[in-house]
């Protein structure tokens, strides 16, 4: 790891000065559980870190009807799957935040990082695309608020402006969604995703997304379709598995083959689906 400036700024203001004056050749740090690695890998070698965990305006975890829930970029993966608004109304991503990793690392690592990594196995990520989550950012343009299926483009890819700061996610308030998040990995704790993915129900309409099935997370709007406003059945339930594999496109890797992933996808959408047919 070769040397760099550290920055440890008190308002975000100041945060994008210092990013202005870096560049592309400055990293922004919160949790620190990916750059640091990443670092050390010598996957990336910035000249500054800037290290946003003492602005105070990044933290907390608010719920509201009219504005739903909104997760400051510093609040971690532990007080997302404790919070009470969190566990009452999005009780999937709850789950998905409390996957992640041992709790050690997640009373350091933030959903917000999470998502900006933009890895296609983010545990967080299936539960926000189902609800249509909001990234809300600011830069020396202003501020500015992306869906997250714009957000992330591709593996390790996302939709930020030069010198662009993620400042928190917005979930909105959908009255009464029931949903389950689901991961396979090779061990029970502690490991990365091999598929997961979160399946809910609103009324009469089914939203489903999975990750590591593709470059992105993937929300799949035809099994939405054919499900929608019908009667579950089994026969129903069959055909939507089915159908799912049709909207992903895995690939062969160290954790499983594009074939398991393709099956275990179809058992994510089976599952859920039989949650709610019971």
């Amino acid at each position: 790891m070769k040397d760099f400036l550290y920055q440890a700024p008190e308002s975000i203001k100041d945060a994008i000065s210092i990013y202005q004056q870096f560049q592309s050749s400055a990293v922004i740090m919160a949790g620190a559980t990916d750059i640091i690695i990443r670092m050390r890998d010598k996957l990336i070698s910035p000249e500054c870190v800037i290290d946003i965990k003492r602005i105070k305006a990044l933290y907390g975890i608010e719920f509201s009807e009219s504005k739903g829930l909104l997760i400051g970029a510093c609040s971690t993966l532990n007080e997302i799957a404790e919070n009470e608004y969190v566990k009452r109304f999005y009780p999937f991503l709850a789950q998905a935040a409390e996957s992640v990793g041992s709790k050690q690392l997640r009373n350091r690592a933030t959903c917000a990082g999470n998502i900006v990594n933009a890895s296609p196995l983010a545990d967080t990520a299936t539960p926000l695309y189902v609800c249509g989550a909001v990234i809300e950012a600011e830069g020396s343009e202003g501020k500015r608020e992306i869906p997250i299926d714009k957000f992330i483009t591709f593996v390790r890819k996302v939709d930020l402006k030069p010198c662009e700061i993620v400042t928190g996610i917005r979930v909105p308030h959908i009255p009464g969604i029931e949903g389950e998040f689901f991961k396979i990995s090779r061990r029970h704790e502690v490991d990365l995703s091999t598929v997961c993915g979160t399946v809910a129900k609103t009324g009469g309409e089914y939203r489903i997304a999975l990750g590591a099935v593709a470059p992105t997370p993937v929300r799949l709007k035809k099994t939405e379709a054919l499900l929608s406003g019908r009667k579950l059945t089994a026969s129903l339930i069959a055909e939507a598995a089915e159908l799912a594999k049709s909207e992903i496109s895995p690939i062969d890797d160290v954790r499983a083959s594009r074939q398991y992933r393709l099956d275990m996808s179809a058992l994510i959408v089976r599952r859920g689906l039989e949650r709610f047919a019971s």
